[in-house]
C-alpha cells in the first residue's frame, strides 16, 4: 500500500513529529486511542507499537532508520494481551516511511505490507493519521 502527503515544514521538524512520543501518540492515536510505541528509536532495535487498551500490538525491528530521510520497520510477532505471539501471515512484512523536502516542503510517503483483511481499515486510517502529521507539523497561521 502507498499512501502520501505534502507538508510545509523542513524534513527535520516532520521527522520529530513522526518519531518523538508526545507527537507520535497524537498521531497513531488515529489507529488505536492512546497507542504509544516502546523502543530506543535505533537502527536495528526492537520496537514495539502498542494498543493500551487491548494490551495489543506489533512487535516490530527498526531494520533502516536514516535521520530525516528514510526509517523501515520489519514487523515480526503480533502482540495480544501483553503477549508477544507468532505472526505467521504477516512476520516479515515493511513499513516504510520516507521524507523528500523541496523547497520547504516535505513529502511524506509511507509504503507498507498489508495483509487483506487490514487493507481497508489502512486505506481509511493513513490518510486520516497522515493529515494529523501535517496538521501537527505546519506552523500555525494568526488569525
Amino acid at each position: 500500500m502507498h499512501f502520501t502527503v505534502d507538508i510545509k515544514a523542513p524534513k527535520e521538524l516532520v521527522w520529530k513529529v513522526l518519531w518523538e512520543d508526545a507527537y507520535f501518540r497524537g498521531w497513531s492515536s488515529i489507529f488505536a486511542e492512546g497507542s504509544y510505541a516502546i523502543s530506543d528509536w535505533k537502527e536495528g532495535s526492537k520496537i514495539q507499537f502498542i494498543d493500551p487498551g487491548s494490551q495489543s500490538g506489533m512487535s516490530s525491528v527498526i531494520e533502516k532508520s536514516i535521520l530525516n530521510e528514510f526509517m523501515s520497520f520489519k514487523h515480526i510477532t503480533e502482540i495480544k494481551d501483553g503477549k508477544e505471539q507468532p505472526l505467521p501471515n504477516w512476520s516479515g512484512a515493511h513499513e516504510n516511511y520516507t521524507l523528500k523536502e523541496n523547497d520547504g516542503t516535505t513529502t511524506l510517503i509511507v509504503d507498507l505490507d498489508a495483509m487483506d483483511e487490514y487493507k481497508d481499515m489502512f486505506e481509511d486510517k493513513f490518510p486520516k493519521a497522515l493529515e494529523r502529521v501535517k496538521i501537527l507539523a505546519e506552523p500555525q497561521k494568526a488569525i
